[in-house]
């Protein structure tokens, strides 16, 4: 019986059954060379126990069955299909964060590279929040003291949906802020710290004006630049965790922790020179 894999794909965020492993599924999902498509993804290889996931998958009101439908994907690619869908619809928020077993890094043209896990970054102290709180406030109940360093940060959010956006909070309490935000709450949310503004996404003018908007009010949490196919357009390089620039990287939190999964001390030459 051949080993199979439970794979989440973001930003998709569909679960996949697969016994083609991480290289074999990363090419085989590519839409082909860097040059000519676009396909860049995070390959989370979730936590299985046989042919069953290791984990319990969050409650949504009992209209379907997670788990029973990630076995039947699982015995279908252990009988012999390549892949096979497990959840295709919502499969990101329903599966918890502590499922994640590795994370893989794959460009367009499916070479793939695996990131370190790092560890629980913090975990939160209070859950009371409400729309007018100030970015000192976020920090006091995230539990941690408020930034000295007032600069805004830009963000990629990869999931659960793809949006660029300036932020006077940083990684530990925009993922606080992003968990519990009334209205707009995320269950869960994957996003890291890019180092400059991706102007082929909008017009610059857009950046501009967002820039200053958040800059003149030092009270003012997020403010959002542009939405939809976010993490294609971005090159790698243009994350702030590339090649280690300081301790960021791609982080993942619901309403209890944020942690960090930072690149490799060293990049295989494969992945440096693959397209995508």
């Amino acid at each position: 019986m051949a080993d199979v894999n439970l794979f989440l794909t973001i930003p998709q965020g569909a679960i996949t059954a697969t016994s083609l492993g991480v290289d074999g599924f990363a090419r085989h999902r590519s839409p082909g060379s860097g040059r000519h498509f676009k396909g860049r993804n995070l390959l989370v290889d979730l936590k299985v126990k046989g042919l069953s996931p290791d984990f319990q998958f969050l409650n949504e009101g009992s209209w379907r069955d997670g788990k029973a439908d990630a076995e039947a994907a699982m015995a279908a690619a252990a009988a012999g299909n390549r892949t096979k869908t497990a959840l295709s619809n919502n499969a990101f928020s329903c599966t918890p964060v502590d499922a994640y077993k590795s994370m893989h890094l794959v460009k367009t043209g499916g070479e793939a590279l695996e990131l370190d896990y790092s560890g629980i970054l913090h975990t939160f102290r209070g859950h009371n929040c409400h729309e007018e709180m100030s970015p000192s406030e976020v920090a006091d109940e995230a539990g941690i003291d408020n930034q000295k360093d007032l600069s805004p940060r830009l963000y990629l959010v990869m999931c659960p949906i793809e949006l660029v956006l300036f932020s006077n909070l940083t990684p530990i309490e925009y993922a606080w802020y992003a968990t519990h935000r009334p209205g707009k709450i995320f269950r869960q949310v994957v996003f890291t710290e890019l180092v400059e503004e991706p102007t082929n996404l909008a017009a610059q003018s857009r950046f501009r004006d967002a820039r200053e908007e958040i800059e003149s009010d030092p009270e003012k949490k997020t403010k959002t630049v542009v939405g939809d196919d976010c993490m294609n357009e971005i090159p790698y390089h243009n994350w702030k965790a590339y090649h280690r620039r300081d301790d960021s990287g791609v982080f993942v939190a619901d309403s209890k922790k944020i942690s960090v999964w930072r690149f490799p001390s060293e990049l295989t030459d494969s992945w440096e020179r693959a397209r995508g």
